[in-house]
């Protein structure tokens, strides 16, 4: 056990995260499911993780709030004996012009998608052990710059600057820093009442004319968690099929 790498995927319970979950543990990793929300989908997730012969344990916590990410941290910790892997998933995506952005959208926004990952930037800092990979989630909207994605894209592009500036503050541990910025992908939350024609409009704006796929996402953290990611540090990874 001492030679398991372990890795903390907030927002786990479902879509991005949990194929990311997924992936890591196929490559050997004990996983933490972190989520805030219904137990449910955690348990079941770490149901068919524990069936391969995999470790995980959940771990509720709102990554918003940075005692509970304190105390996941300090809780995984005193599992494993350590913390190699943080993965910043968690976040939400309520979208309004700015002239139609209430300020509870913006508040709530800002919390969870840009100061929840600051927390887990925070206790990754002061937890990983060395030679760990910090991989935060920022998105494709950085470039694109939709309307109604001002408060969103504002908190993504956050994301890259923590991103850039905490990978320069960590020298002399050999713990990679990074960003993956998805395109639009093909989970629950993103089709979630949209009509297949405005789908398959979205699908076609790439080159590759389709969605991507969760697991094309968990492939690009599981590189940068991997042994052949070492080298990549203070990056930003559009993995979006080339749509920007």
């Amino acid at each position: 056990m001492a030679d398991t790498r372990v890795a903390i995927v907030t927002g786990a319970s479902r879509g991005i995260g949990a194929a990311v979950v997924e992936r890591l543990a196929r490559d050997g990793m004990a996983v933490v499911i972190n989520f805030s929300g219904d137990a449910e989908p955690a348990h079941k997730l770490a149901g068919k993780i524990t069936a391969t012969g995999a470790r995980a344990m959940i771990a509720r916590a709102d990554v918003s709030d940075p005692v509970a990410v304190a105390g996941m941290f300090d809780a995984v910790a005193s599992t494993f004996g350590g913390i190699d892997v943080l993965v910043n998933n968690a976040g939400i995506m309520k979208l309004a012009p700015i002239a139609e952005t209430d300020d509870a959208l913006f508040d709530q926004t800002i919390a969870i998608n840009l100061k929840g990952v600051f927390n887990g930037l925070r206790e990754a800092a002061k937890h990983l052990r060395d030679g760990g990979r910090i991989i935060s989630f920022s998105s494709s909207v950085v470039g694109l710059y939709q309307p109604s994605y001002a408060v969103y894209a504002a908190t993504k592009a956050g994301v890259e600057a923590m991103t850039h500036v905490l990978s320069k503050e960590l020298r002399g541990r050999n713990i990679s820093v990074n960003a993956i910025a998805p395109g639009p992908t093909a989970t629950e939350l993103f089709l979630k009442d949209k009509p297949k024609e405005t789908v398959d409009q979205i699908a076609k704006l790439t080159p590759m004319e389709r969605l991507g796929e969760p697991e094309d996402i968990a492939n690009a953290v599981a590189f940068l968690a991997g042994p052949d990611g070492g080298w990549i540090n203070g990056q930003v990874l559009r993995a979006n099929g080339g749509i920007i």
